[in-house]
């Protein structure tokens, strides 16, 4: 059966709604940064670009980089852009834009979609200048509130224990990213388990006029522990987009992984001094490793 108008929302050149591409636009393997002014720090390093695409804070960037074509594309900040661009970006590949409809299964395309994105430190091991991937991602979001994620059981306690430490309403959902692209893309970096704030302020525990609901919120991410047969779980890091994308991939079958900037460390007060270099790099590694 078609999906509605209203669902699936098309442009009158045919492009979908928000990213403004067409399903020639995209490439399978696709990188995403939060920033728009960052996609041209990837492109560049491109041997020759095909199409530039620019509508709201989505800029996307499809061209070449030693013969394996990529596209980059600009996500802005937060899960709720999250859903925008990872449905969207499915949408190009496994909806047909004539009948409307969703591809058979047995014809659906796996993307490989790599976030490359700033972070901040929550331990004191972890250094300035650091490149971290995600293993797991934990959400403080209610995006998943809204699909039916599936976890498993190990994640379903790590969202209780966060839950119960932080005296939460709710239970945040905990996913563990895609294990092959982690390993390929990540070999060599810091592995972490990321926290997923909804905001850069009050939950991720800065005070500038208004005071928080919970003073100590910093050292209760920090000194958040959980232990089980795979390990010690802790919290390394936080940001605002990996849970979301960890979540999304997995219920779409796409091969997901977020890759970190350690720009910031809450634990010691520090902020780098040169964080675009950090980004540079990681973006230099990331490309040729795709």
């Amino acid at each position: 059966m078609p999906i509605p108008d209203s669902e699936f929302i098309l442009n009158r050149d045919g492009s979908v709604y928000h990213l403004n591409l067409l399903p020639d636009h995209i490439s399978e393997t696709i990188l995403t940064v939060g920033d728009p002014d960052r996609v041209a720090l990837v492109s560049q390093h491109f041997d020759s670009i095909e199409t530039q695409i620019n509508k709201r804070e989505f800029v996307t960037h499809v061209g070449y980089y030693k013969g394996k074509r990529i596209a980059v594309v600009s996500t802005g900040i937060g899960t709720d852009n999250i859903d925008i661009v990872l449905n969207e970006l499915d949408a190009l590949v496994n909806i047909d834009f004539v009948t409307r409809e969703p591809r058979p299964v047995e014809e659906r395309i796996t993307l490989r979609i790599i976030r490359v994105g700033t972070s901040g430190a929550l331990q004191p091991d972890i250094p300035l200048g650091a490149h971290l991937v995600t293993e797991h991602a934990v959400g403080l979001d209610a995006l998943m509130q809204f699909y039916p994620l599936v976890e498993t059981g190990l994640e379903v306690e790590v969202g209780a224990g966060i839950q119960k430490a932080l005296q939460l309403d709710y239970r945040p959902y905990c996913v563990r990213g895609h294990d092959l692209i982690r390993e390929q893309i990540g070999a060599g970096m810091l592995t972490g388990n990321t926290l997923t704030c909804p905001g850069f302020y009050g939950p991720q525990g800065r005070v500038l006029r208004l005071d928080l609901r919970q003073p100590d919120l910093i050292k209760q991410f920090q000194n958040f522990r959980y232990e089980s047969a795979e390990g010690e779980f802790r919290l390394t890091n936080f940001e605002m987009e990996t849970a979301g994308y960890y979540g999304l991939g997995r219920m779409l079958g796409h091969e997901v992984v977020s890759l970190n900037a350690i720009v910031a460390n809450r634990a010691t007060g520090e902020f780098a001094t040169n964080a675009e270099q950090t980004v540079n790099d990681l973006i230099a590694k990331t490309l040729d490793r795709v």
